[in-house]
């Protein structure tokens, strides 16, 4: 509820605090005294935008500031979602800067316009003859019934079992498009895949296959320079190994006189000795190669291959290319198995599906049942109010398609009097039936559900006599469980109240302002007195106004 509303420098208001209290609360005062100013200035609170026309003085800033006890309303998750401080007591404040920038804060943390707006909806409710828009909408109508209903935990649970389905169906939508893209990219993964294993690369040492196509494409050339070494070391008349041979034996000879001889005597043995395993490798070297054209064409192939391979990925080493094998028979992998994803996603598509419907259904025969008590209680609050032959219609149309509040959309139907036809609410229905509606659903959901403070705003222009003693009734019963304020110019309405406040104007320095009065007890009689009557005091009429106040 709220507690208190501060307005500074807010059109004809100059500085002003007004305290609100439990149970009903009347405001009036006389046409252009400044009620609608009350009821904008805490638009602002409420998140409604800001305009530099609303400032009184042009040289300060604007400062509206709400406080509200919050305590029963259950909003500690809501704040937590808006990342803000939750405390019992709560402040809306917002300031309008000369320079026209507006600043919005709750408990002393600046928000967003957004966020201000979400919280001032679960804090006050505001209703006037003029706006109905609201009670047209077939989203209100379908609270209203889900209200009675109680159909608070199944339309959560509904809700959390739409969100699942809705998040499977996304995906099995994306799974499907992989797929189409996978199908148009398997055959050339494919292609790539096959034609790396047939390069059979597990098999090619690269350095090796270079080396290999060198002694094959240069053959007849290696052959002659080997023969060439061959006798340029065992040639018998000029060969090195003969020299050296005859060396050693000339040495052989004067070995035994020093031991300096003896040592070159060895080392020309060690050298016939290396030179004869040369001369040995480079015989076998020569026996073992051979001049093989198809070999050569088939190492040759084998390296094109390779090296046309490397080029097409972009990389230089033979690991390389078998990374990117691997990669691709993960991706012909992934797309063959695909299909088995899809088919286990689509099951699970189906049994939440299934779920969620049978959420709508239990949904669904909940307001079956709670649609005929509405009837009943709506018609008898507004015979009351007097529309004795107002008849309601309810149709729930159940859709094929999920919806936010479950599968079915509701039509309701109105007629204020006998013989005409039915039609939907908000086209059939004038301004005043629809503030009297409006009234006794409210009235009715006091009893249903936890309601923010509820603003009544002249909701009873055109109302009269025993119509009007039922308003202030109603009125006054709902305040028994709720904060009601009541903006009206009704006496019967006026003396209902728990408290009353009366707004006026007063002209000062050629300066008119705003200002707003507690009334007493002697007060009220005289404020009522005067709707009754005029501003001239008549004995009867200030009888009267005793009257309705006892």
């Amino acid at each position: 509820m709220i507690t208190s509303l501060s307005i500074k420098n807010y059109a004809l208001i100059e500085d002003i605090k007004v305290d609100f209290n439990k149970g009903l609360t009347i405001i009036t005062g006389e046409t252009g005294a400044g009620k609608s100013i009350l009821l904008g200035a805490l638009g602002m609170v409420l998140g409604n935008r800001a305009d530099l026309k609303v400032m009184r003085d042009m040289d300060r800033k604007c400062i509206i500031e709400a406080h509200f006890s919050i305590g029963s309303y259950g909003l500690a998750t809501l704040f937590a979602e808006n990342d803000l401080d939750y405390e019992e007591q709560t402040i809306l404040r917002r300031e309008i800067l000369p320079s026209g920038k507006s600043r919005a804060f709750v408990n002393d943390t600046p928000v967003t316009l957004q966020q201000m707006q979400v919280l001032g909806e679960r804090l006050i409710d505001v209703h006037s003859q003029h706006e109905t828009r609201t009670l047209a909408s077939e989203a209100y109508q379908m609270e209203v019934v889900d209200a009675l209903a109680g159909n608070s935990e199944v339309l959560e649970a509904y809700r959390t079992s739409l969100n699942a389905y809705r998040s499977l169906k996304k995906k099995l939508s994306q799974l499907r498009e992989q797929r189409e893209q996978a199908l148009k990219d398997l055959d050339y993964h494919n292609f790539l895949y096959n034609e790396l294993v047939e390069a059979n690369l597990a098999s090619i040492q690269q350095e090796e296959l270079e080396e290999t196509y060198e002694k094959l494409n240069n053959a007849e050339e290696i052959q002659g320079v080997l023969a060439q070494v061959s006798q340029a070391l065992s040639n018998e008349m000029t060969g090195s190994i003969t020299g050296l041979r005859t060396a050693l034996t000339e040495l052989g000879k004067i070995r035994s006189f020093s031991s300096a001889y003896d040592s070159l005597w060895q080392r020309v043995n060690s050298v016939i000795i290396e030179l004869e395993d040369v001369g040995d490798e480079v015989m076998n070297a020569a026996d073992t190669l051979e001049v093989n054209p198809q070999l050569l064409l088939e190492v040759q192939d084998k390296m094109q291959t390779l090296f046309r391979l490397q080029q097409k990925h972009g990389v230089a080493e033979v690991s390389e290319l078998l990374e990117i094998q691997a990669e691709l028979a993960e991706k012909v992998d992934a797309s063959s198995q695909i299909d088995d994803t899809i088919q286990d996603l689509e099951e699970q598509v189906a049994r939440a599906k299934e779920y969620t419907s049978g959420s709508a259904d239990k949904l669904n025969e909940r307001r079956m049942e709670a649609m005929p008590v509405l009837k009943q209680k709506l018609e008898a609050f507004l015979s009351g109010l007097g529309l004795p032959n107002a008849q309601f219609q309810f149709r729930l149309n159940v859709l094929e398609a999920f919806r936010s509040d479950g599968n079915a959309q509701l039509e309701l139907l109105f007629t204020a009097n006998k013989g005409s036809g039915m039609g939907p609410l908000g086209k059939v229905a004038s301004g005043g039936e629809m503030s009297r509606i409006m009234l006794a659903i409210k009235a009715i959901l006091t009893d249903y559900k936890e309601l923010p403070t509820l603003i009544f705003d002249e909701i009873d222009t055109g109302v009269s006599g025993e119509v009007a003693h039922k308003m202030a009734e109603i009125m006054s019963g709902m305040s028994k469980n709720m904060q009601v304020l009541s903006i009206t110019h009704l006496p019967q309405i006026a003396a209902k109240g728990d408290y009353h406040k009366r707004v006026f104007k007063n002209d000062r320095d050629n300066i008119t302002t705003t200002h707003i009065k507690e009334l007493t007890l002697e007060d009220r009689v005289i404020e009522i007195a005067q709707m009754i009557g005029g501003n001239t005091l008549s004995d009867s009429a200030i009888a009267h106004a005793k009257q309705l106040l006892n």
